[in-house]
């Protein structure tokens, strides 16, 4: 007796499938292991740094030289759990803010103008940049006397010190993402007969998002650091958190000093996650950093 032979496979037929043979992927782990990877090593250096800041302030520093570097228990207490103090701080803070933000947006108009100008034209783009890396060049402690010449020691000085130190990466930037579009774009639009403004809005601004906003988020940070410097330096109108520093360094108020220092590194670091935010929000969807 012959045995039939097997059923042949059929290569096109589908069976329906159960929920017995769907694939079964095991998440925990996974998740857990990238958010160990993201989370314990800036707690290893952060606990790295307090060990640190405490072995300097008490091994390395005498008491009557401890002002130099207040133990961090001590900043805690006398900068932050101080409502007296913490409130001057966070005033400063403030009036900081304000001006960093003027300076911001002032910078980022005359930086899109220009980039966009420097970028339709290669004879502005040669007569516009070599002043621009001047301008760049320049160290802002050497223009102060200017600045307070033209513009008093108040809020205005303050301000064109954040646009003259904020204002270079917005134009290189920008002006880099809106010639970095595909030359086969280009052609396209050239076959379809746009002007320059449908090419510049509808392919170079598109194109130059990603660098736009790398500027931008660099400028944010510079223009926090031109707030404070200005503030340092032109001590009239609202009282900012430059000021402040000076007041505490003159007056050896190490806890008040290191916690207004870091309340500043706060604000630059909230402003650059900001930008970074509104970054992944308006091309985040569409923009692959890695180029795959």
């Amino acid at each position: 007796m012959i045995a039939p032979d097997p059923e042949p496979l059929s290569v096109g037929r589908s069976q329906p499938l159960s929920l017995d043979d769907a694939p079964v992927v095991i998440a925990g782990p996974g998740r857990a292991k990238s958010l160990s990877l993201n989370i314990l090593p800036p707690l290893a250096l952060g606990t790295l740094i307090l060990g640190a800041w405490y072995f300097v302030s008490y091994q390395l520093l005498e008491e009557k030289r401890r002002f130099l570097l207040e133990p961090p228990h001590a900043v805690l207490k006398v900068g932050f759990l101080d409502w007296d103090n913490f409130s001057e701080i966070l005033r400063g803070l403030r009036s900081s803010t304000k001006v960093a933000i003027i300076g911001l947006f002032i910078a980022i108009v005359l930086g899109l103008a220009l980039a966009v100008i420097m970028s339709q034209s290669k004879l502005f783009e040669r007569a516009i940049f070599p002043y621009m890396v001047t301008l760049q060049a320049i160290p802002i402690l050497a223009i102060v006397p200017l600045i307070a010449f033209w513009f008093g020691t108040g809020q205005k000085s303050r301000v064109v010190v954040c646009v003259i130190i904020s204002l270079f990466p917005i134009i290189v930037n920008t002006l880099f993402g809106l010639q970095s579009a595909e030359r086969g774009m280009h052609d396209l639009f050239t076959l379809h007969s746009a002007n320059r403004a449908t090419r510049l809005r509808k392919l170079n601004f598109p194109a130059a998002l990603p660098a736009i906003f790398a500027g931008l988020r660099i400028s944010a940070g510079l223009s926090v650091i031109g707030a404070i410097v200005g503030d340092f330096f032109f001590g009239r109108g609202d009282v900012g958190i430059g000021q402040m520093l000076r007041k505490y360094a003159n007056n050896l108020d190490g806890e008040q000093l290191l916690a207004a220092v870091i309340m500043s590194s706060v604000l630059g670091v909230t402003v650059f996650l900001l930008f970074g935010w509104i970054q992944n929000r308006a091309i985040g969807k569409w923009y692959d950093p890695s180029g795959t």
